[in-house]
């Protein structure tokens, strides 16, 4: 496994938003992985090493272990997470308790560690500023200022103020790496619960083949829902993941779980898991949920051009929706 640290010694720059470890499971033998930019004008293929990168993502300066001390956490566990993918792919199903954990934790920290997630930030805090000077309104705005802030700006200044403020999308605010982190380590323990607690279905796929992108757990709404409700982990009907090019892992709905009080523990233990072998429609679903949930990338095999559907969405900046609802019952 990769480490945090680069070979100097130093800090580790280059943060992964997608594990390197993970991403190898799309590339070929010699660590090449091809990077699709939605709406899919534009691909390149390109070292795994290179591939859902940014310099100093995770960086959190003047902390005393280290600028780079999340991308070393995020590291630990990548780190535990590995080996039960490779467990996986030898045969290895259903989980014990203790690499369930790992994997649902994995899950967790994946869907929140991403671009996807500070940006939606970084718009949430657009809107409530915007929203607030909004209601002290531009009459007053200048005294608000001074009174907020001790700052006195002309009448010329408060107008170019309101403006740049009140705009559709709120004005540009930047979320620190501190902020996110903080809402990762929350947010995880948050909806692990409601991961761990499906019942898991795995499919192994022998011809067709799967791909995966910078936001790869897909949350599936209820097939009975309106398109303007929202989905999370506790009312997601489904939960995908492709694990691997040839693995891809279904987390099935939890709320019949809940109102028949199955125990947690008897899930835990995978009692309700179960594993089937992959067709042509379970390809195409966990497919189509990966681009969905995707932000900006698709992520897959060299060799694998053909399996991405032929019409992609748009970039998608921040986290609002989901896939599109689906019946699983349908493709099981």
């Amino acid at each position: 496994m990769p480490t945090a640290q680069n070979a100097t010694g130093k800090d580790a720059k280059l943060h992964h938003t997608v594990p390197q470890f993970y991403l190898r499971g799309f590339a070929d033998s010699q660590d090449r992985i091809t990077t699709v930019h939605l709406p899919g004008d534009k691909s390149r293929t390109g070292k795994v090493r290179k591939t859902a990168a940014t310099n100093r993502f995770y960086s959190i300066d003047g902390h005393p272990d280290g600028t780079d001390v999340f991308e070393k956490a995020l590291n630990v566990l990548e780190t535990d997470t590995a080996p039960i993918l490779k467990e996986i792919a030898n045969g290895v199903w259903p989980l014990a308790d203790l690499q369930r954990e790992k994997l649902s934790t994995f899950l967790a920290v994946q869907h929140l560690r991403g671009h996807t997630t500070r940006r939606s930030m970084s718009y949430i805090a657009a809107q409530m500023v915007r929203l607030q000077v909004q209601f002290v309104g531009r009459e007053r705005l200048q005294g608000w200022v001074q009174e907020k802030y001790g700052h006195d700006v002309t009448d010329g200044e408060a107008e170019t103020l309101w403006q740049y403020v009140t705009q559709a999308e709120g004005p540009p605010v930047t979320v620190k790496p501190t902020l996110h982190i903080e809402s990762i380590i929350d947010g995880a323990g948050k909806v692990i619960p409601f991961i761990i607690a499906r019942p898991w279905t795995l499919v192994r796929f022998n011809r067709r083949s799967l791909i995966t992108c910078d936001s790869p757990v897909a949350l599936i709404p209820d097939p009975d829902s309106g398109p303007s409700h929202g989905v999370g982990f506790m009312t997601a009907a489904a939960i995908t993941f492709p694990l691997t090019r040839g693995l891809g892992l279904i987390m099935g709905d939890v709320r019949p779980i809940i109102e028949s009080k199955y125990p947690v523990s008897r899930v835990r233990a995978g009692e309700l898991d179960t594993e089937v072998s992959g067709t042509t429609a379970l390809a195409n679903f966990i497919n189509d949920s990966t681009v969905q949930s995707a932000s900006e990338y698709l992520y897959h095999h060299p060799a694998d051009e053909t399996t991405v559907p032929s019409h992609l969405p748009n970039p998608s900046l921040i986290t609002i929706g989901g896939p599109e609802s689906v019946d699983i019952q349908d493709l099981l």
